[in-house]
């Protein structure tokens, strides 16, 4: 049988290329050939563009096809070698330990850099990119380490964010105040969350979650004389620190720093969690709960553990998004925030807590940085997209399977 390479593609994989090239001519062509004037009423057709945009795709779609081919070809090869030899041949010298370290600080200082070389707008975009680094690992405990799918974690945050609204609007609390009993609001709804879906798994779990998560924010939107209503809740005060006073551009900043604190405090603890005990009755559990359950492992504790711990980050963050935009309404917490934070997770690869960060960063910053090509950037952001799922289908950075437990 006559192998693939890079350089030898087969006539199978030139006609799938074709086939993808001429659907995404088809899917295309309204948005990029044809260009209505309404003014002079005239029609431009703009037939190059459809066909950079056929021939692109078929070349990415032939690239993916071998890259796969090549991938599937190097497993089946590292499956007949020993086991201790395919290990050293999984992991690329680019990813050891010392190199992974050395990466870390460089990011870390050019975090910490990033508001003396850029602007006001710019730090502001960052602070919303950390956030969302806090909520993917949040999610990242439910879904990725327990296996619990939940469409409805944009709950948890409107509960974050209304809490410390709602306690500067009747109490005048302040944000220090207000950042742990947001915590405990998104753990104990939660918990509320656990309960009635302890039984529940797959689709089921999902549409429950996904119903508990619309239930939330029809309630703050209905309930105009607890929450405001569609008005919202206006004059959020940001984080202050020992009274002294800043100007916009430095309260924007010190809540720059302040996220990135709260980032590193959420990477310290999931990784804890992650290899504690708890970790690995999460990751049994996400793999299979029946033999979870005949190991003697407590899964209705388990469950309603991950709830509350993903819950619990997903408040604090809340309080957070409150400070940084000083006002908050219903509009702000749709399914739609799930969905982005569930995409972070699965892009990032279920499980690993580099991978959700580095997705949680260019799913949010990526869409910013098209705006160069504003006409088309939602179309090049979806695309990339969808090349990483198929150059990475199990994510960006799937962690490895323990070989074995770690000493008590």
């Amino acid at each position: 049988m006559k192998k693939k390479s890079l350089t030898n593609p087969t006539g199978k994989d030139i006609r799938h290329a074709l086939m993808v090239g001429l659907w995404f001519m088809f899917l295309t062509f309204p948005l990029l050939v044809i260009k209505v004037n309404p003014i002079e009423q005239t029609v431009t057709w703009r037939w190059a563009n459809m066909l950079w945009v056929g021939g692109a795709s078929a070349a990415i779609a032939l690239a993916c096809r071998l890259i796969a081919a090549r991938r599937t070809e190097k497993m089946e090869h590292l499956s007949r070698m020993p086991e201790q030899t395919a290990l050293r041949h999984k992991l690329p010298l680019l990813f050891t330990q010392d190199r992974l370290r050395l990466l870390g600080a460089m990011v870390m200082l050019l975090l910490l850099a990033f508001p003396l070389a850029f602007s006001t707008y710019q730090v502001n975009i960052m602070t919303t990119a950390l956030m969302y680094v806090i909520l993917g690992l949040g999610l990242n405990i439910v879904v990725g380490f327990a296996g619990l799918l939940n469409l409805g974690y944009v709950a948890f945050y409107a509960v974050g964010a209304y809490t410390y609204g709602l306690l500067h609007l009747h109490f005048n609390l302040g944000f220090w105040t207000a950042l742990p009993i947001g915590g405990l609001m998104g753990a104990l709804f939660g918990l509320l969350l656990g309960f009635p879906v302890l039984r529940l798994r797959g689709d089921y779990l999902a549409i429950v979650t996904l119903g508990f998560g619309e239930i939330i924010r029809l309630v703050l939107e209905n309930w105009g004389a607890f929450s405001q209503g569609p008005s919202g809740i206006a004059d959020i005060p940001r984080p202050g620190l020992f009274g002294i006073g800043m100007t916009l551009d430095q309260s924007l900043v010190y809540q720059y720093y302040l996220t990135i604190a709260m980032a590193l405090f959420t990477v310290f603890m999931v990784n804890r969690l992650r290899h504690s005990r708890i970790g690995r009755a999460w990751f049994a559990l996400r793999e299979d709960e029946i033999a979870c359950q005949a190991m003697g492992i407590d899964t209705t504790a388990l469950k309603l553990t991950a709830f509350a711990l993903g819950a619990a980050w997903s408040g604090m963050t809340g309080v957070l998004f409150a400070a940084k935009t000083t006002f908050i309404n219903p509009a702000s917490f749709t399914f739609m925030e799930s969905a982005i934070i569930l995409c972070i997770v699965v892009l990032g690869g279920m499980g690993s807590i580099i991978g959700v960060a580095a997705a949680a960063l260019i799913l949010m910053l990526l869409p910013e940085y098209l705006r160069a090509v504003a006409e088309y950037r939602m179309l090049v952001f979806g695309a990339v997209l969808v090349v990483m799922m198929i150059i990475r289908p199990r994510g960006l950075m799937q962690p490895m399977r323990q070989t074995h437990l770690p000493a008590r």
